[in-house]
């Protein structure tokens, strides 16, 4: 397990290059900073500032090596180098009159997806005549702000959580750039915007979604604590772990049957998922040694209340992470075997978590 720290600031977003030698991070403001790998430390090498407000995703293509971002702006912007090093943004046509909140790249890299609080998903292409992205808008039936996208293995279809406490699973096939696609398990009518299936959590906005490597199970966590998973080749099985713990953000399948997600609760939870869809809570991962509890001052104690709305110090936390993870990436591995795991949180930390630290404290036991 590898802990970097970047600073006091909440780190909201982040994205990997192919070779894990950068990483692009967004700490709760208008600017995307790239790091790149020195020795056991990062140094900063470029900064991307073309947004007005906030950033609220990043994600970098590994094979384009094109960056996209987008914001509380309403806009968003695909980054590629010019011979010098340097990042250059390029037009992007969202249409949208609410701030865009989550950006995903296609498999194959042609297209992309945002989600905004104009409730749709804008699917974006490269047009050449123009030489600008624009957009084709995925509107009904979503009633409210998307939260989350992730697509299908298969480049076509998409899924998408949003505050509706729904999840729904969306043709987005753009016939000006790509072939016709074929029936799946989700669908055998595959028109552009088409809602495949919807789903609800229960009780609580959606946070995150992610289909597994085969495209046939889809994962999401809502507000009210839930692990949810469906299985398209099953007839669409809902399985559902409810936690006693605070809301996961953010999940990623590691295995056929594992996934692991983080939350409110600064650790990462590990499930299990069996060929009946039924999902199973099989502990905390990257549990820290617990610190020996020390004596807190009354002026330390007011400080914390003035800043976090606690007397706790959360320097005694055993997780690794001291504050809300917001992010889980796949580090190295892909979703089928994930060797390492990223998570970044609102204490400024990366983690780069292995394999072994993944799975060494399930159950409760300590890394």
């Amino acid at each position: 397990m590898e802990k970097h720290n970047f600073g006091v600031e909440p780190l909201t977003c982040h994205a990997w290059n192919k070779d894990r030698s950068q990483v692009a991070i967004s700490a709760n403001s208008q600017m995307v900073d790239i790091y790149e790998k020195k020795g056991s430390g990062w140094n900063k090498i470029y900064t991307l500032n073309e947004h007005t407000q906030r950033v609220t995703s990043i994600d970098w293509a590994p094979n384009s090596n094109r960056i996209v971002t987008c914001g509380s702006d309403r806009n968003a912007y695909v980054w590629s180098q010019n011979g010098n090093g340097e990042w250059k943004p390029s037009l992007v046509i969202l249409r949208i009159n609410r701030a865009a909140t989550c950006v995903r790249w296609s498999p194959e890299e042609n297209k992309f997806a945002v989600g905004s609080g104009a409730r749709l998903v804008s699917i974006c292409y490269f047009e050449q005549d123009n030489d600008w992205w624009v957009s084709k808008h995925i509107k009904k039936p979503i009633r409210s702000t998307v939260t989350t996208v992730d697509w299908h293995p298969n480049n076509y279809l998409l899924a998408c959580g949003s505050t509706d406490f729904k999840v729904r699973v969306f043709s987005a096939y753009v016939k000006e750039i790509e072939a016709k696609p074929s029936g799946n398990a989700w669908g055998t009518k595959l028109p552009f915007g088409v809602c495949l299936k919807e789903f609800s959590s229960g009780g609580g906005w959606i946070h995150s979604v992610c289909f597994d490597a085969s495209g046939n199970r889809l994962a999401f966590t809502g507000h009210d604590s839930t692990m949810s998973v469906v299985n398209a080749a099953a007839d669409f099985t809902l399985g559902q772990s409810k936690l006693k713990g605070l809301p996961l953000l953010s999940l990623q399948w590691v295995g056929p049957s594992s996934v692991i997600a983080g939350g409110h609760d600064c650790e990462l939870m590990r499930f299990r998922v069996d060929d009946n869809t039924n999902v199973t809570f099989e502990g905390k991962a990257g549990v820290a040694q617990k610190k020996t509890q020390a004596k807190v001052s009354a002026m330390a104690m007011f400080k914390n209340l003035d800043k976090k709305a606690t007397t706790e110090d959360d320097s005694k936390k055993a997780s690794v992470h001291q504050n809300s993870i917001t992010q889980l990436v796949i580090h190295t591995g892909a979703k089928e075997a994930v060797t390492k795991l990223s998570s970044i949180g609102m204490d400024g930390l990366v983690v780069i978590w292995n394999q072994s630290s993944l799975e060494a404290s399930v159950g409760g036991m300590t890394i």
